[in-house]
């Protein structure tokens, strides 16, 4: 396996980032900041449409855009109240369920790298609240 092969080949694809938001669910499910954003009906769908969204964007099959279309996450989060502390609580359990895919030998310390750089990003973009608020009309 190479660094030129998307990480959805080089690792156990589907199953892998199945693994991924399953142990990242645990996590959340638990957090009283983040747990009450999420609808206890849809859990099953929330994982679903996660593990789709990140099987396609590491190079996996397209299926997410086939069902939802173009991802357009922060406004498809744009409902949701997003932070720092929301923001950081998502990364605590992300970075969580990404350490347990390293310790099980999932992934590499490489990988493990570009997919916590990705996730630190994502999760800043989605910041939707707090911080300093310019208006040009003021």
């Amino acid at each position: 396996m190479t660094d030129d092969q998307p990480l959805f080949d080089r690792v156990d694809g589907a199953a892998f980032f199945i693994r991924l938001v399953d142990r990242f669910y645990a996590g959340v499910m638990d957090d009283p900041v983040l747990a009450p954003l999420y609808e206890v009906d849809d859990l099953d769908g929330a994982r679903h449409r996660l593990s789709l969204f990140l099987m396609q964007y590491w190079g996996g099959p397209t299926t997410y855009d086939e069902e939802r279309g173009h991802p357009r996450l922060r406004m498809r989060h744009a409902p949701y109240v997003i932070g720092t502390t929301e923001r950081d609580r998502w990364l605590v359990h992300m970075t969580a369920a990404v350490d347990a895919a390293r310790r099980a030998d999932e992934i590499d310390d490489a990988d493990r790298a570009r997919l916590l750089e990705y996730f630190v990003m994502a999760a800043d973009h989605m910041i939707n609240s707090g911080g300093l608020r310019l208006r040009a009309d003021r």
